[in-house]
């Protein structure tokens, strides 16, 4: 299959950059990855030494580093990328960080997408939904379209489809400690399987798998989930609205997080 538009280069080959990159590729594009810690790129992507020589020559750069080193990896980025190049942040952070990371690259004259993932990206892979603003959303809107991506713009402001995302996150994570809770109590009471039949239906035909994904993911990613739970809470903060179901999610959250510290630290070396 040839080329069906710009090189890109995908920084981070966790989780989710690997399915990016590797998804990528399988459309046709030239996909360049890198990663400090990971060592092997997935099929069909190429292997950069580092984030220069990633991004030299792309007309797209997809960052999924985490928000921690976001702003690390921008500035990086931005000193090798192409001027005509979009840089896009698909990073779970907060407006105020992605607004901080848009400013930055407007100083270099690149284009600025902040990009939010709608759905678990193991799931539907490269077909997850996404959310875009800012500067590089038009662009970017229209090479995933064309790329048979679902993508819906949030207006020209980076930062618009971050909260966006939060606001979808106090309804999902709070979803998810409700459904923890009542399983954790039915299994004490001896109903497990009862009250999850019985929340399974009231979610629809997919339900069943919906409290599967939950159980297991809340307490698979609890400590990722905390730290976004509590960048959630700060934009409620923002906003001046109250939040006492995500200070409940974070409360389940940071109990499963220390029982999983708790295991590591008791399993043997």
């Amino acid at each position: 299959m040839g080329t069906a538009g710009p090189a890109v280069a995908v920084l981070g080959l966790g989780e989710a950059g690997s399915i990016y990159a590797e998804d990528l590729a399988g459309r046709g594009l030239r996909v360049t990855g890198t990663d400090p810690v990971v060592q092997a790129v997935p099929p069909g992507v190429l292997q950069a030494p580092g984030i220069s020589e990633a991004v030299a020559g792309a007309g797209l750069v997809i960052s999924l580093v985490g928000a921690g080193a976001a702003e690390t990896v921008l500035a990086e980025a931005l000193a090798a990328m192409d001027p005509e190049a979009v840089f896009a942040d698909l990073n779970t952070a907060a407006p105020g960080q992605k607004r901080q990371l848009a400013e930055r690259a407007a100083r270099s004259g690149v284009l600025f997408a902040d990009v939010a993932i709608l759905a678990p990206v193991p799931r539907g892979r490269i077909n997850s939904p996404l959310l875009i603003s800012g500067t590089g959303a038009d662009a970017l809107l229209s090479l995933f379209t064309g790329w048979g991506i679902p993508a819906a713009g949030a207006g020209g402001e980076a930062g618009a489809a971050a909260g966006r995302k939060l606001l979808r996150s106090v309804f999902m994570k709070g979803l998810a400690a409700s459904v923890l809770e009542a399983v954790t109590a039915a299994e004490a009471a001896g109903a497990k399987d009862w009250i999850i039949s019985q929340i399974a239906a009231e979610l629809g035909p997919s339900g069943d798998a919906l409290v599967a994904r939950m159980l297991e993911g809340t307490r698979l990613h609890a400590v990722r989930r905390e730290a976004e739970m509590v960048g959630v809470r700060e934009f409620l903060e923002s906003l001046g609205t109250a939040h006492p179901v995500t200070d409940a999610s974070i409360e389940w959250l940071h109990s499963l997080a220390l029982r999983q510290q708790e295991q590591v630290a008791d399993s043997p070396s």
